[in-house]
């Protein structure tokens, strides 16, 4: 094995290919940390601008050590018998932090500012007993890495590596490295990058159980580099702009483009042309023509209140905050506070997010309760702020105790756990809850341009193809080809080793796969009351959402094709999968339901009342 270069993306790129590549993984699914990530990037002297003068101390925390195959099986740094400072300092964490298996710790590296150490500096000596051989021998089998921050900076190294011994009885040997060189760069007073090299020219061979005395040193060079500071966490973006990177997303979208384009040409060739057919009969008023116009027939019934109203407007309370979330989201990343290793910054958005946008979930689903019912529009409020949290909460107790049981840096301190819910106690449920009064006092009816009958119609027998399984099949197949390339990339951001740091591909990717939707939606309403069928409420939430079970799906294809394996990871990639498809599920539902309403509530303003 050459020197392992664990810090260059260049190294990192394909180690699902490649065991010689090292990781640069993209850490998947407080107000304090969004601002003092905003201060940082805004002052120019604070405890934040990251100024060293030469030999200041600067900290070097190690984080946790975990298999190469497995993301989210991690384990902290000092599970393993390496050399720690006595006593163990803790760094203080934020919530995204521990959220994300972040634990950092001190260490007995030092490395001051523009100091360089060329010779091997010892960082100690210790005797390893049989056990500790053990625990280093099975790390390497189980390809484990390391990772460490460094002026919050990443950098990672490989624990050991395994030669095969043709000559020996065992026919492999294992090798413990004991030697770390840092290669520093700095730009004036500024650290902008740093490597960690494993050197295999230092190990010492741990295939045998029993004690061994083992020197553990390291060395440091520092280089000058043009790199300004603004700019030295873009090396982490730089994977995804290669020319091969950016082919192959820039593909994906063209090929979306083509299915928007056909389905939009299929649309206009066959369904508009019947609509307008239809509402030429409608017009004329020639009873003979008017049999064949089904939708027609139905107007009586075709706004008549969905079916558990309380329900329904809860899911599109979720929907709507969902969607506000990821538009949020979006701006977030255009904007350049979200990138890739900005420790826990995405996972504290997301929560704090979330919270603020409690208030656009409980004014939809009041609204829209009220607009049928002056009465029980709290328990529509109550179910939108349980229908997504109530199973996420589920999710991650049940995997919280999966990671406890390993001891793995996933489990949720209890501390954090407490926060948690403090935050949805006093800001997520009274948000809700403000909401909801807004939507009460900001009421108004529901306008329909038809009466709508007392007595229900009845609806007629339908076809399978007819059926809402065949129109969730149909829907949610054709949404789900246009971003199948784009989705793949994301899950191997998620889940692996890529880095997905192109917003603007993402968001246009969003965009059109939000077109593709209500555009079916469409399509598929139009048919449903051609057959006379007018319950069209509830069909166009799943007709919509089922693009999620297809991503769902997905992921599992994706999960046997990976090298992830074992229990954990694999409720890891369940659990939180489920919970991502779940929160597009609504996204789109009800997406779907209002493109839906705005269409029926059109063609109905266009027939003649008779």
């Amino acid at each position: 094995m050459n020197f392992v270069d664990a810090n260059l993306m260049e190294s990192f790129l394909d180690l699902k290919s490649s065991r010689m590549d090292m990781v640069s993984k993209a850490m998947s699914l407080p107000v304090k940390d969004l601002i003092l990530g905003f201060a940082a990037r805004l002052a120019s002297t604070s405890p934040y601008d990251h100024r060293y003068n030469v030999g200041d101390h600067i900290p070097l925390f190690v984080n946790k050590v975990g298999p190469l195959n497995n993301p989210s099986e991690t384990y902290q740094y000092y599970d393993l018998p390496f050399c720690c400072p006595d006593p163990i300092s803790w760094k203080k964490e934020t919530l995204g932090e521990v959220l994300n298996g972040d634990r950092l710790t001190s260490a007995l590296y030092e490395l001051k500012f523009l100091e360089d150490k060329i010779r091997d500096t010892l960082l100690c000596q210790k005797k390893l007993k049989g056990d500790e051989v053990a625990r280093f021998r099975q790390a390497i089998i189980d390809d484990f890495y390391f990772q460490m921050y460094y002026d919050d900076l990443p950098l990672w190294g490989y624990i050991g590596k395994i030669e095969d011994e043709m000559l020996s009885e065992k026919g492999k040997k294992y090798y413990l490295f004991t030697h770390v060189q840092f290669d520093a760069f700095y730009n004036g007073n500024h650290v902008i990058e740093i490597r960690a090299f494993s050197d295999p020219n230092h190990v010492v061979d741990i295939t045998e159980d029993g004690d061994i005395d083992v020197k553990f040193t390291y060395s440091v060079f520092w280089n000058v580099t043009s790199v300004p500071f603004e700019t030295r966490m873009d090396k982490y973006s730089r994977a995804s702009a290669f020319a091969v990177h950016r082919q192959i997303h820039w593909f994906s979208v063209i090929n979306s483009l083509v299915i928007i384009v056909l389905l939009m040409g299929l649309l206009i060739l066959l369904f508009m042309r019947r609509l307008m057919n239809d509402l030429r009969k409608c017009s004329i008023g020639d009873e003979e023509e008017d049999k064949e116009v089904g939708w027609k027939f139905i107007h009586g019934d075709v706004f008549r209140r969905p079916q558990n109203l309380s329900l329904f407007s809860a899911v599109l309370g979720v929907g709507n905050q969902l969607l506000t979330m990821s538009c949020i989201l979006f701006v977030l990343a255009f904007l350049g506070f979200l990138y890739p290793y900005n420790r826990g910054l995405l996972c504290t958005s997301l929560v704090f997010i979330y919270t603020l946008t409690s208030v656009v979930g409980g004014y939809s689903a009041a609204s829209f309760h009220n607009q049928f019912s002056n009465t029980g529009w709290e328990k529509s409020v109550l179910l939108a702020g349980m229908l997504y949290l109530g199973p996420l909460f589920v999710t991650v107790l049940t995997l919280n105790t999966i990671a406890l049981s390993y001891g793995a840096t996933a489990t949720l301190p209890f501390a954090t756990m407490i926060v948690i819910l403090l935050i949805y106690t006093f800001l997520c449920v009274p948000l809700l809850a403000l909401g909801g009064v807004i939507g009460y006092r900001c009421k108004s009816e529901f306008q329909v341009p038809c009466a709508t009958k007392k007595i229900r119609r009845e609806i007629p027998p339908l076809t399978w193809y007819q059926k809402m399984p065949c129109h969730m099949f149909l829907g949610g197949l054709l949404s789900f080809s246009a971003i199948a390339l784009e989705l793949h990339h994301l899950y191997a951001s998620l889940w692996g080793y890529k880095i997905c740091t192109l917003p603007s591909i993402l968001f246009l990717m969003f965009i059109i796969l939000i077109l593709l939707t209500a555009m079916l939606s469409v399509g598929l309403t139009y048919i449903q009351l051609s057959a006379e069928d007018h319950e069209w409420w509830w069909r166009s939430i799943f007709c919509g959402g089922s693009t999620a079970i297809f991503m769902f799906c997905y992921s599992i294809f994706f999960y046997f094709r990976s090298t992830m394996s074992g229990f954990m990871q694999l409720s890891f990639f369940l659990g939180y999968n489920a919970a991502m498809c779940y929160a597009f599920f609504f996204i789109f539902g009800a997406i779907s339901f209002h493109t839906s309403l705005i269409f029926v509530r059109h063609i109905y303003q266009a027939v003649k009342s008779e």
